[in-house]
């Protein structure tokens, strides 16, 4: 193995040894770059178990289906390596009646389909330099972000808007998509599914106007789009969704357009002399509908939940005060990369009054936490309870454990940390069969153990993590760091 300083600097994803992890491509060797090593390295093939060993016992009356996707390289980068390149794999794990199934599928995008034809990386990653020259443009979509389940079938979506690659839930396998055709080509993850309406809530955003779409797909298909007017490229991550609104997202963080043209390169700026703007649209609205809303400058991946109190729209997530951060030289050409995705967020709270224009905003806690997770049957309406994964400032995504927040009070309620060496994945909430009440029911979440490179599902009670898991669902091999998940409730596609 080569000397690598820069992986070793940020050594809390390795093991004790430095080794190489099991099942992990012998090309990372040679790179120094801590996001291809530890619990973040690619496997290089896909697994299933029909019947996993559990330690502890499944509650029998947890039925449904986890599914997280998540970055997972096929081959050697061509360029620097960014966290958010890696082809996506999506993990499921399917439970009914105390017993469960796993397996692992890479999503066959057009791009990791072509680099298979030619078995070689065929584009640079998200830091460029862009090459406008390549097949499907100058840079892969990997599908690799999101997951969202719509008409009975998985969806995976990408970051920078991309394909909605339609999965089968049960096989992870690539399906036939009955999405209609005037449903934009392009899609960001983050949409949301209205779980009271079945509404489609969507939008998109690109370097060339128009900047932003916004739409909605109701379930019988039909498909209301608007183009939202922005003063230029923005990178929103998320949307907010109430039971009548949408809030789009304008931050004060943009690329140097002249920069990119000259050197291929995209390099986000934090402008903190511009404010942070919220658009307020009616679900059905058009662009002229949009009523903006300026706040302290900031930058936010994701919302917890937004809601109406009358007049008022009130908006959760979890805020970063400064996403500009200085790169440390030592860590060379991936030094911009490792400062950019450092992440300080923390619990916040916005509010925008729709008759009176006021606003008002606020901290609601300072730990860094983010990845948040509710009820999603509370989704757009007052909720009281959120899950969210602690994470290190110095190298986010080794997730070191879980808290639960009271909403209404902004405080954690309860709290659990994973041993040392061990790492966890964003944990949606799965109700219990029958529940009715908000927090009656688990939260799942895939687990690495750097001490021996093991991987299981952790099934935690929501409303005692502190007590630790119930049972561990032991994997057949080791699984990487990985985004976004869902949760399925019901053992149909078991």
């Amino acid at each position: 193995m080569s000397d690598l300083e820069i992986t070793k600097r940020y050594g809390k994803s390795l093991s004790p040894s430095g080794a190489r992890p099991p099942g992990a491509p012998a090309w990372i060797d040679e790179i120094d770059n801590p996001y291809l090593h530890g619990v973040f390295a690619p496997v290089d093939s896909e697994q299933q178990a029909d019947a996993p060993t559990v330690v502890g016992e499944i509650p029998r009356d947890l039925s449904g289906s986890y599914f997280r996707n998540g970055p997972n390289n096929r081959f050697a980068p061509k360029n620097r390596y960014h966290w958010f390149d890696g082809d996506g794999m999506v993990q499921g794990l399917w439970f009914a009646e105390g017993r469960a199934r796993y397996a692992s599928r890479w999503i066959p995008t057009e791009g990791s389909t072509l680099e298979l034809e030619k078995n070689d990386a065929v584009w640079p990653g998200v830091l460029g330099p862009f090459d406008f020259s390549l097949p499907l443009g100058p840079i892969k979509d990997t599908a690799n972000t999101d997951l969202i389940f719509l008409r009975d079938r998985l969806i995976a979506l990408w970051y920078e808007s991309g394909r909605p690659y339609t999965l089968d839930p049960r096989t992870l396998a690539l399906a036939e998509s009955d999405l209609p055709s005037a449903l934009p080509r392009r899609l960001s993850a983050h949409s949301k599914v209205d779980p009271n309406t079945g509404d489609f809530i969507f939008f998109n955003y690109g370097d060339k106007p128009p900047f932003m779409q916004y739409g909605v797909m109701r379930p019988s298909g039909d498909v209301h789009v608007t183009d939202i007017e922005l003063p230029g490229p923005r990178r929103p991550h998320d949307i907010g969704v109430t039971a009548d609104y949408s809030i789009l997202h304008d931050f004060p963080v943009f690329f140097n357009e002249a920069f990119f043209k000259k050197t291929g390169k995209r390099i986000p700026l934090f402008h903190k002399d511009v404010p942070t703007r919220y658009g307020v649209i009616p679900r059905f609205g058009n662009n002229g509908d949009v009523k903006w809303f300026e706040f302290e400058p900031c930058y936010m991946l994701h919302v917890v939940n937004c809601w109406q109190e009358g007049d008022t729209i009130v908006m959760l997530g979890c805020r970063t005060n400064d996403p500009s951060l200085q790169p440390d030289k030592r860590d060379g050409k991936i030094a911009a990369m490792l400062s950019g995705i450092k992440l300080q967020a923390n619990l916040y709270r916005w509010e925008m009054n729709l008759a009176t224009g006021a606003t008002k905003e606020g901290p609601l806690d300072d730990l860094n936490a983010e990845f948040p997770m509710i009820n999603d049957a509370w989704l757009g309406k007052k909720n009281r309870f959120s899950y969210h994964s602690i994470i290190p400032y110095e190298i986010p995504a080794t997730f070191e454990g879980l808290a639960k927040y009271d909403l209404d009070s902004g405080a954690v309620v309860d709290r659990y940390d994973y041993p040392k060496g061990v790492f966890g994945s964003e944990a949606p909430f799965a109700a219990r069969i029958g529940a009715t009440e908000e927090d009656d029911g688990y939260l799942l979440s895939f687990v690495t153990d750097t001490r021996d490179w093991s991987s299981s599902c952790w099934v935690f009670d929501a409303r005692n993590l502190s007590a630790g898991a119930l049972a561990q669902v032991q994997l057949p091999a080791r699984i990487p760091a990985g985004f976004h998940s869902t949760f399925v409730a019901g053992d149909k596609w078991f």
